[in-house]
């Protein structure tokens, strides 16, 4: 839950997420939904890198560490101290919660500054775990929207861009939304977040880079 990385995000900042990192998120977090059942809400957490330019933060990789959420001590004092009084019960479940491994922050942080590249942010899960918890859908859903314990986790890292992926399962089809949000830490009492327009791209149409091949538009003769 500790940040690096730009401290500011700018008024009116378009988030656009790269395809590559799209897909590398949803790859990990379609695996990590097919674990999580009633008690065991897995989480899937990572790390944003891309670059910042004027209105424009593109994201264009994802990067995963490793969830010390239930070993590591600043962790486990930082649910029982402030977290669970704060949020509720739930949070004692060492498998509800993400605390990246500060090692692995500082790896991912190094190999982003050799490509010249920043720590943007955070991006995470959210499932449709009223769905998967209380069958029939009668817990409090979850969205790409942030929960409190999320706004408190994005104001104590102060990172500027926090994607949030809303998977949902219905009639044995997956479905995704997405939200980017950034934190206002002006008051520590009340901290608050603010929704980002998020772009996502598409995935290069196929035969787009072979040698010679054109991309034919319908009013191409």
């Amino acid at each position: 839950m500790t940040g690096s990385g730009p401290r500011a995000c700018a008024d009116g900042v378009h988030v656009f997420l790269e395809s590559a990192a799209c897909s590398t998120f949803l790859d990990a977090a379609l695996g990590v939904y097919a674990s999580i059942r009633p008690g065991f809400p897995y989480a899937c957490f990572g790390v944003l890198v891309g670059r910042v330019q004027g209105d424009s933060a593109r994201i264009e990789r994802v990067e995963f560490g490793r969830n010390v959420r239930a070993t590591d001590g600043a962790a486990l004092g930082e649910f029982s101290q402030s977290i669970v009084p704060c949020f509720g019960t739930a949070y004692e479940n060492p498998h509800r919660g993400y605390w990246c491994d500060s090692t692995d922050l500082l790896r991912i942080l190094r190999d982003a500054e050799l490509d010249g590249l920043d720590i943007l942010g955070s991006i995470h899960l959210h499932p449709d775990w009223h769905n998967i918890d209380s069958p029939g859908g009668g817990g409090s859903p979850l969205s790409e929207h942030p929960t409190r314990m999320d706004t408190y986790v994005f104001a104590g890292t102060g990172w500027p861009i926090n994607l949030i992926c809303y998977l949902e399962r219905r009639k044995g089809s997956m479905y995704h939304s997405w939200g980017a949000w950034t934190p206002h830490t002006g008051d520590p009492s009340n901290p608050r977040c603010e929704a980002l327009p998020v772009r996502l791209a598409l995935p290069a149409p196929a035969g787009a880079g072979r040698t010679g091949t054109a991309v034919r538009s319908m009013e191409d003769p």
